[in-house]
Parts: C-alpha cells; structure tokens; sequence
C-alpha cells in the first residue's frame, strides 16, 4: 500500500484534474447548445432547396450534352475526399470514429485520392499516414459562417469541372443527438438531385411552374449554391459533433475523477488508522516495558 505522502499527492492530483474537465464540460456545454440550434436551424433550408433542384431536375433536358457539368458521372480517374473533423482534442472517440471511417474508405478505394482537409486532427492523421493532403482549413472557428466555407466549396466545384478530380465526396460526423454523433461518408460530386415521392411534400414542385429566364439558367445558378450548402451544413453538423461529444467526455472524466478520489480517500483514511494503531501500539509497548 502507498505510503500517506503518497496518497495526499494523488489526491491533489486528481483534485485538480476534476476542476479542469468540470470546466471544460460547462464550457463545452454552453457552446454546445449554440452549435445544436446552428445545425438543426440550417436543415430545413437544404430540405426546401433539395425539393426546388428535384423540382428542376425534372424539367432539365434529358439530353446528357444539354445536363450541367455538376450532373455529369463521368469515368473515375481521381478520386477527393472533403473530410470534415475537429481541431481539438477531449472529445471522447469523435476523432478516432471519423479518421478510421475516413481512413477505410480511402484504402478501399482503386484511384488515387486527394484528400481536402478541414480540421487539424483530421489533417494530422492523413498526413501520418502519408496520404495527399491537397488543401487544408483549420481555421474556421467555433461559429463558421457560410462565408467562411465558401473557399472549400469553390476548391471542390472549381477542381470538379476543371477535370482535376472525376468524384467527390463528404466526410463528416452527422449530428444525432447529444449523445450520438455518427460518422458518414457519402457522394458530393457528380451531384445526385433528391427524388421526388407524391408522398412528400416537395413533390408540389411538380407543378407547371413557368420559371424566368429558363429552368436551365435556374438550375445553372442553383446547383453551386446546393454544393455550398450541403458542405456549410457538414460543417455545422460537425461543430455540434463535437461540442456534444466533447461535454459527455468531460462528464465522464470528471464522474470518473470523482470516483478515484473517494476510492483514495478510503484508502487514505484506512492508511492514517493503522499508522496510528502503529503508532498507540508502540507507546504502549514502551511504557509497559519501563513498568516492567
């Protein structure tokens, strides 16, 4: 058993750490409800937009020459991968979950892949593994706004049509819930318009609309800001990712710190008893050696 000096340090120590991750999780918390409202705010509006391009989708040309550039699937050659993580650490399994689900993917794939990094530790992983990291934005902030994402939408668009990459696409962590946060990876480029079903309620976009000057010209405008979109609600998903998962990890540590200290607590105060047993059984001992 470790001597009481040692003990009293170990509790200090963990102490110490318990007011940290109890800081920590209240900051954590009190970004994280910004970040939630952030990201279940921007939903309705990709909702509403991916209605509008399947409702102009439908009255495109059939035509693959008439199509534009961002629905055109063409032979796959290059292969870029938008992956979206934290900068920080403290967020429980977050960064591993999505580097591992990121990391699988790139090794399935038969092409060359180039990889866009927006985190550092999303960044820091690929580059250990020696992967092409293209471009990287670690710069975004707790609070991003859609002008802040504009550059990597123009990076992945601009490479897109100049034939630099043939297919695109997203990695990021989906907001479930506080307690869920699940890593996704799907296809950004060529663009896949949503589906009209009568049972939604998008499909009243199949409607005679008469659209000005054209549902081409319409299209034509729309489908880069439906890319913007989708990759500034990536963004945001993930920044509520992570907020929420970095408040449960600090809740965990500091429950589990509160457990260790009662544990050396315990163990501290049975230690002190029998150093005094020690010690009562030594005076006595001596004085009833002087008696004798």
């Amino acid at each position: 058993m470790p001597n009481i000096r040692q003990l009293k340090r170990r509790i200090g120590t963990v102490k110490n750490t318990a007011k940290i991750t109890n800081a920590l999780q209240l900051v954590a918390a009190s970004k994280m409800r910004r970040a939630q409202d952030r990201a279940l705010q921007s939903r309705p509006y990709a909702d509403k937009l991916s209605f509008v391009l399947a409702g102009l989708a439908t009255k495109g040309s059939d035509s693959e020459e008439a199509a534009h550039p961002l629905l055109i699937s063409r032979p796959v050659e290059n292969v870029a991968v938008l992956h979206i993580t934290p900068n920080r650490g403290l967020c429980g399994g977050l960064n591993s979950n999505l580097n591992r689900a990121a990391g699988t993917f790139v090794a399935a794939q038969e092409q060359p892949v180039n990889l866009v990094a927006v985190g550092k530790k999303g960044r820091d992983f690929f580059v250990r593994a020696r992967a092409s990291v293209v471009a990287e934005f670690v710069d975004l902030g707790d609070y991003p706004t859609q002008s802040d994402t504009l550059g990597i939408s123009r990076l992945v668009i601009d490479d897109y049509l100049a034939g630099v990459v043939d297919r695109v696409y997203l990695s990021y962590a989906s907001f479930v819930s506080t307690a869920v946060q699940r890593p996704v990876v799907k296809q950004l480029l060529p663009l896949e318009p949503p589906k009209l079903d009568t049972a939604d309620e998008g499909s009243a976009y199949r409607a005679d609309y008469i659209f000005e000057p054209g549902p081409e010209v319409v299209l034509e405008r729309l489908l880069p800001r439906y890319i913007e979109m989708v990759i500034y609600s990536a963004i945001l998903e993930s920044a509520a990712s992570e907020q929420s998962a970095r408040m449960v990890a600090m809740k965990n540590a500091s429950d589990n710190a509160s457990e260790i200290e009662r544990e050396l607590t315990l163990t501290y105060n049975k230690a002190r008893q029998e150093q005094i047993t020690t010690e009562l059984l030594d005076i006595i001992g001596g004085a009833a050696a002087l008696e004798d």
